[in-house]
């Protein structure tokens, strides 16, 4: 009759991770499609459009004025504190940990290191471009423009393009890019431009980004998870490094050096016989045994033998010492006559 363990809750769910990961036989990676390409090339005009627009100082720049002195935080009051925390999940800190620890459980459970190496790319070019963009352009925010109906570029500010609103497009579109089938990646690209489309709505509600900085900063993240499958070559020629590094680490550390041999012991000197150490880690008990000459023990028949290390140590049954007549006659012939001398 078979019987099993019932185990608990939490029990179950580290049985489930204790199995053995399975990498994907066919891993979808994105291409650059000529969809692709098309849809790279009209968000990367819109960026420019939007750049100029706010150069020229345009009706954009006047737009942003009247959204400002609008005040949305006074307008809505009631809905400042959930969106106090709801900007959190723009900022590149909290959201770059939630989603490397999502996706460093797939890489473990697939054995592949592409969803952490694809997510790292992502955020090294959105530090790279958004962060050259911020500070080479230099657009003071609604909070300390000095001059009303100017751009307020060029006066050492890092606002435009919105860093919160491209870190929301890049962090959470990047789950939808890897997504492992077409409905996932449907649902997960609505998730994400609701999410990013809410975050920057929020930024112009707290009054800490102009209208055309979120504009600028959805086209700036959307430029990036488009420009991802151009770094997917680069990415995998990372990954083979990484795991060939991995298999010269392990094959080091397997290789041990050989044990020296023991030199052979004289012939007729003692030798020392050592008893394995105990499981409590004590030193082993060393004894002196007088050496024997090579010959096969009288007790056991002719014929092939284990050796005494793989026999099954056999104990004999009751006293060792000789019967109680054997004992008597031993100790009568041992005892000194007492009128001798």
């Amino acid at each position: 009759m078979r019987t099993e363990r019932n185990l608990t809750r939490l029990q179950r769910v580290f049985a489930r991770l204790d199995r053995e990961p399975e990498r994907p036989a066919n891993i979808d990676v994105p291409k650059m499609t000529r969809h692709r390409v098309v849809l790279f090339t009209a968000t990367l005009a819109f960026y420019l459009a939007i750049v100029w627009a706010v150069a020229i100082t345009s009706w954009l720049v006047r737009f942003d004025w009247q959204v400002m002195f609008f005040r949305p935080y006074q307008q809505w009051p009631e809905i400042h504190a959930f969106l106090d925390y709801y900007v959190v999940l723009g900022q590149r800190g909290p959201t770059a940990v939630m989603v490397a620890a999502w996706l460093g459980w797939r890489s473990w459970r697939q054995h592949t290191l592409r969803p952490l190496l694809t997510l790292g790319a992502s955020l090294l070019l959105l530090n790279v471009t958004v962060g050259a963009a911020k500070l080479g352009m230099g657009r003071l925010g609604p909070h300390y423009a000095i001059t009303i109906g100017s751009n307020e570029m060029g006066l050492g500010g890092d606002i435009f393009p919105s860093g919160h609103t491209a870190n929301a497009v890049v962090t959470w579109g990047i789950l939808a890019y890897l997504a492992s089938t077409p409905r996932a990646r449907r649902w997960l690209s609505a998730l994400s431009a609701v999410t990013s489309l809410g975050v920057g709505l929020t930024t112009v509600y707290l009054g800490t980004h102009w209208l055309s900085d979120v504009l600028l900063g959805w086209a700036a993240g959307l430029l990036i998870l488009l420009a991802l499958p151009w770094c997917e070559p680069l990415i995998a020629r990372a990954e083979a490094w990484i795991f060939a590094l991995r298999d010269v680490v392990r094959s080091r550390r397997g290789a041990a050096a050989p044990a020296p041999a023991p030199a052979p012991a004289p012939v007729g000197a003692p030798v020392m016989a050592t008893r394995p150490a105990t499981v409590d880690g004590e030193v082993p008990a060393r004894e002196t045994v007088a050496s024997r000459p090579n010959r096969a023990p009288a007790h056991l028949a002719p014929g092939l033998h284990n050796a005494r290390s793989e026999r099954t140590p056999v104990t004999p049954v009751g006293s060792r010492r000789p019967p109680h007549a054997a004992r008597a006659a031993t100790t009568a012939s041992a005892r000194p006559l007492a009128g001798g001398g």
